[in-house]
């Protein structure tokens, strides 16, 4: 089956698989919200952004795509991808301590003890593995309880129109159910970049060519690709060494260019599973619709040559339970088939994830119950099954699929892998990244030699913790002078590829707030904003913005 015939398949699968609660969004009477600070995305950068405002005493409306707030953090990402701790601050670094005062209490341990070895999950009085309905309910009672006021279910109207502009500002912007949002400033949390985009700011999708900005990670990497590889030689055609037999399904036909030229493809997205093996709170696996054991002839091949590594990424987390995450050549990563997501229609992007779930699930069904999958790897991946305390309203599924990368904005300063690893200086600095510059695989395809091979997996350390650049989260001024952008910013594939971990957006989150609080009151645009006020002031608020305030 080819990748378009793949997308196709989905085509009639309901838009609210991608926006599931979308439709049944009531406008409000009052068809205009106004506030000081207008937040579009409740990632859980969106929602620190929003708590942020109200501790300065402004007004915020943040505006949700859906009826839940939090992103990747409330949907399946339990274990915290965070590199050096001691450079996570502010508020970021509250939640996590939030997480830790709630599982000090031994009543929060129902379902399976507390570990003996407490630093499995804690260090520096925080906590950073957690359960999905636990970060849920710590990120809404603090945004309630600092009176941010919420619209649910209001995806932004993509269409012409939809963002408003005047004298190269933004003044509102509409959701789909006619509600309008107006305000002085703006702030796109969203991990897509869809208000960002409809107000007409540069941005880029996919990766660079290393020569683009001198750096050595970026473009195709196939020499790099070495992690998430396939560790055997498999034949890649559906009659073993016959190429007129055609591929095996999710294998490219393409051949990948050279090493280091750019490409518009896209890291593979997931569904970060929750899965649990205790009984008692254990929903068994189900059989998707449309179901076709076919899709996985590649990695029953696999484990036909000897691989049976599938179970290392089930991480434990709090209760019993696990964060799934990829592993290995043939895993959960849905590679190659988000390519258009970024810049594609609603209703596109829910034919895609409406596929990545009949991917998922369909491979969770066939190692669990396909006669020619080893016995004793049906025997343990039955052991394991959905949480049915956890995304309750959506049969125990995630909500969220892993946009582990989308449109990137294109500012005046783009972070690139020398900002990273410090071979170029950062210039205003308002927050540290720390993690492996860590971009998933972005296509399989046949190597030079007829084999199956990965393609675009990196994951190395940029060898320190790093200051991220104020300037990387504001656009050309030009283009938009009240607009902050802390999520989808400017930066290289590459380095994005380390930035975009959760703590990190939070910390950027709160650090736009910031930002976004003093051009109101000084009656600048962001990109004008006095640096050495806002730093004195992201220090008063214990952000972390040097090397030396984080450490060793």
């Amino acid at each position: 089956m080819t990748y378009r015939k793949m997308l196709a398949r989905g085509a009639g699968v309901a838009l609210a698989l991608a926006l599931p609660l979308a439709a049944q969004a009531t406008p409000a009477a009052d068809k205009q919200i106004s506030a000081d600070i207008v937040i579009y995305g409740c990632t859980a950068g969106g929602v620190v952004s929003a708590i942020e405002v109200r501790r300065l005493k402004r007004s915020v409306t943040l505006v949700c795509r859906d009826d839940y707030i939090g992103g990747m953090t409330t949907n399946g990402l339990g274990w915290s991808d965070t590199g050096n701790h001691r450079a996570i601050g502010g508020l970021s670094r509250e939640f996590y301590r939030k997480v830790k005062r709630h599982y000090d209490d031994p009543a929060a341990w129902t379902l399976a003890k507390r570990p003996e070895k407490a630093e499995n999950f804690v260090d520096d009085d925080a906590m950073w593995q957690f359960e999905p309905k636990v970060a849920e309910r710590i990120l809404e009672e603090w945004a309630a309880k600092a009176g941010v006021i919420i619209a649910r279910n209001q995806p932004i109207d993509r269409g012409p129109g939809g963002v408003e502009k005047r004298d190269g500002r933004v003044i509102a912007f509409r959701s789909r159910t006619g509600q309008r949002f107006a305000g002085k400033v703006f702030i796109d949390a969203s991990y897509e970049g869809d208000l960002m985009a409809g107000a007409g700011v540069s941005f880029t999708v996919g990766r660079e060519a290393n020569a683009t900005y001198g750096e050595t990670l970026n473009g195709v990497q196939l020499a790099n690709s070495i992690k998430h590889q396939f560790t055997l030689d498999i034949d890649p055609y559906r009659v073993k060494g016959d190429p007129k037999s055609g591929l095996l399904p999710r294998i490219s036909p393409v051949p990948p260019a050279a090493d280091g030229t750019a490409d518009d493809k896209i890291q593979a997205y997931t569904f970060r599973l929750c899965l649990t093996d205790i009984p008692a709170n254990r929903t068994p696996l189900s059989r998707p619709a449309g179901y076709d054991a076919g899709q996985y002839a590649l990695l029953l091949r696999y484990m036909e040559a000897g691989y049976r590594n599938f179970f290392q990424k089930f991480d434990r987390i709090p209760n019993g339970k696990a964060d799934v995450n990829n592993f290995g050549g043939f895993s959960f990563d849905n590679i190659g088939m988000n390519y258009r997501y970024s810049e594609g229609s609603d209703a596109e992007r829910a034919v895609i994830v409406a596929e990545h779930t009949t991917y998922q699930q369909g491979l969770l069904w066939f190692m669990a119950n396909d006669p020619r999958v080893p016995a004793e790897t049906r025997a343990e991946m039955s052991r394991w099954g959905l949480c049915k305390d956890e995304f309750t309203g959506n049969g125990n599924w995630p909500r969220e699929v892993y946009v582990r990368e989308a449109r990137r904005m294109m500012s005046d300063f783009v972070m690139t892998e020398q900002h990273l690893r410090g071979t170029k200086p950062t210039p205003r600095p308002i927050g540290m990244g720390s993690y492996n510059m860590d971009s998933h695989n972005t296509q399989r395809i046949v190597d030079g030699r007829g084999f199956v091979r990965n393609e675009g997996n990196i994951e190395i350390s940029p060898g320190r913790a790093y200051p991220i650049s104020y300037d990387a989260i504001v656009p050309r001024k030009a283009e938009a002078g009240n607009l902050l952008v802390p999520v989808a910013l400017s930066a290289s594939h590459i380095a994005y590829g380390s930035i975009r971990m959760e703590p990190v957006f939070m910390i950027l989150g709160q650090s736009a707030a910031a930002a976004a609080d003093l051009a109101i009151a000084k009656g600048v645009a962001v990109q004008d904003v006095p640096y050495a006020d806002l730093r004195k002031r992201l220090l008063a608020e214990d952000q972390i913005i040097t090397l030396e305030e984080a450490g060793p």
